[in-house]
């Protein structure tokens, strides 16, 4: 009998998830996050507008990343009014346009503050960036976010070929950002017929809200994120009675068939680490092509970090955006 075709597949050494394969900067990044945190003022009991503002002045616990020269502030249009964007442009005119959504929970973070990525971005793959502000929790809950990266994808398929000059798309996102990804992409599938995106680069998601083992089991160590924070960020995302059995709310319950090629990345020392695993298995076996990097020792988004395991993964998604 005949082997099948080749079909898309992942492989993980088991070696990652051994002590032995973290290498020395990682876990000085780790513990260097883990007693930052311990110092810091417990983030639950500062009103949010407070702690956003705070974060942008440069006064969190993780400094503010310089401001990119590429970049411009610019609005788009949406189902609760004007949805703010910050646009990097490349060197030349752009090969494509990668469409990012930010992580913080639904609850915290910015474009602003993800600009040492996305001006990498910009500068390493010819792609323009287009980062979505999209409205935050817990003031304007599920379906508030979704929405407005909904519509920020359809502006950009709309407006992409005047804009940019191409109409070679990708998307991705961190986090929470990575779970707005995947919805996005169902909705534009199912509600509205298309798929326009040929590539998704995803780190670290939380693609099922009913929070899944490894999310459970993490315990209070505050490495980025513990267990209380996840829940927590969850219940803000939901207060509005969004319940996260909702595909539209845990992507990774949604039907996921004919979606783009992905790049899913994650570190072993994070607490989401099941939900890429987890998701990455179910893009695969819904016939979508997948590669799967799990990083020995990585802290939830990583990336976000200095570190060896950061440049390779980095290096690795200019290479996937690139050659989409």
């Amino acid at each position: 009998m005949s082997e099948p075709a080749s079909k898309p597949h992942l492989c993980v050494d088991p070696a990652v998830f051994t002590p032995e394969a973290v290498a020395r900067d990682t876990q000085m990044v780790n513990d260097a996050i883990v007693k930052a945190l311990n110092a810091a003022p417990d983030r639950w009991k500062v009103p949010w507008p407070k702690m956003r503002a705070g974060r942008l002045a440069g006064m969190g616990t993780f400094p503010m990343p310089p401001e990119s020269p590429r970049a411009s502030v610019d609005t788009i249009p949406g189902p609760r009014g004007d949805i703010p964007v910050r646009i990097l442009m490349p060197d030349g005119a752009p090969k494509g346009v990668y469409l990012h959504i930010h992580g913080g929970g639904w609850t915290l973070g910015s474009a602003r503050e993800n600009e040492t990525l996305t001006d990498r971005i910009a500068a390493r793959t010819g792609l323009a960036v287009v980062s979505v502000d999209y409205a935050l929790a817990p003031e304007n809950p599920y379906p508030c976010g979704p929405d407005d990266c909904e519509a920020a994808a359809l502006w950009l398929i709309s407006e992409g070929a005047k804009r940019f000059g191409t109409t070679r798309f990708a998307i991705g996102g961190e986090s929470g950002g990575a779970t707005l990804v995947m919805t996005t992409l169902v909705r534009l599938r199912d509600t509205h017929k298309v798929t326009p995106f040929s590539a998704v680069n995803v780190t670290a998601g939380c693609y099922d809200l009913r929070l899944t083992p490894s999310v459970r089991n993490w315990g209070d160590l505050p490495l980025v994120l513990n267990t209380e924070d996840i829940a927590r960020f969850v219940g803000n995302y939901l207060c509005n009675g969004g319940s996260a059995d909702d595909p539209d709310v845990s992507p990774l319950l949604a039907n996921l068939k004919g979606l783009p090629k992905a790049r899913f990345t994650v570190g072993s020392r994070d607490a989401l680490l099941d939900d890429t695993l987890f998701m990455a298995s179910a893009w695969v076996a819904a016939g979508n092509e997948a590669e799967l990097a799990v990083y020995p020792g990585g802290c939830h988004v990583f990336i976000a970090f200095p570190g060896s395991i950061a440049d390779d993964a980095l290096a690795k998604m200019d290479a996937f955006l690139s050659d989409f």
